[in-house]
């Protein structure tokens, strides 16, 4: 098991000390850039730019996102199973006893 290390981000002109892997390294900045740049949009389009507000309204826009493809994920699969299904029973009409 790797050792936590601290890694800087910066969120809107703010520097974060987070402790992670050197593995985990990576995925840390990327979502510290991607937050960063959440942040950003809404602060360039709220009336008020109080951080937690800010932050607030990030997060639950990337937690919107994320349940959305998560639910897109779950209708391409249940999609992906019907057509299986359907295709599983055009072979076993064409080859009766043949698929077990």
């Amino acid at each position: 098991m790797s050792a936590s290390e601290p890694v800087s981000v910066s969120i809107l002109d703010r520097e974060y000390l987070i402790a992670c892997t050197p593995d985990e390294r990576p995925g840390l900045v990327a979502a510290a850039s991607f937050l960063d740049g959440k942040m950003r949009e809404i602060r360039a389009g709220a009336r008020s730019a109080n951080l937690d507000r800010i932050a607030v309204l990030a997060a639950l826009t990337i937690a919107h996102e994320l349940l959305g493809a998560k639910q897109r994920e779950n209708n391409d699969t249940a999609a992906l199973a019907h057509h299986l299904q359907a295709i599983n029973a055009k072979l076993e009409r064409a080859f009766p006893g043949s698929l077990q």
